[in-house]
C-alpha cells in the first residue's frame, strides 16, 4: 500500500464494532459459501458422504438462505397475489 501502510495497521484503526460488523456480515457468509461450495464439488466427484453432508450443514447454518439446488426454491406463483380480499380480474 502506499506510504507503508499496511492491512493490519488499517484494520487498527477500525472501532471494535464496525471490526465485528465486517466480519459477521462479509467473513462469515463468505466462509459459509466456500464451505458449501467445496461439499459441492467432492459429492460431485465422490457421491455424497458424511463429510459433504456436514459440510452443508454447516453452510446452511452459517448461511440460512442459500438454496441447495433446485428442489429447495419455491417457483414463482403464476396466478399473482393469493389475497382474500384482493378484487378478481
Amino acid at each position: 500500500m502506499p506510504g507503508g501502510a499496511t492491512v493490519a495497521g488499517v484494520w487498527a484503526f477500525l472501532s471494535s464494532r464496525l471490526r465485528r460488523w465486517l466480519i459477521l456480515a462479509v467473513v462469515v457468509p463468505a466462509v459459509g459459501w466456500l464451505l458449501g461450495k467445496a461439499g459441492d464439488v467432492i459429492e460431485a466427484r465422490r457421491g455424497p458422504s458424511g463429510l459433504t453432508r456436514f459440510l452443508q450443514t454447516v453452510s446452511g447454518w452459517l448461511v440460512p438462505g442459500l438454496a441447495r439446488g433446485p428442489s429447495e426454491r419455491t417457483p414463482a406463483d403464476p396466478t399473482g397475489v393469493r389475497d382474500p380480499g384482493a378484487p378478481a380480474r
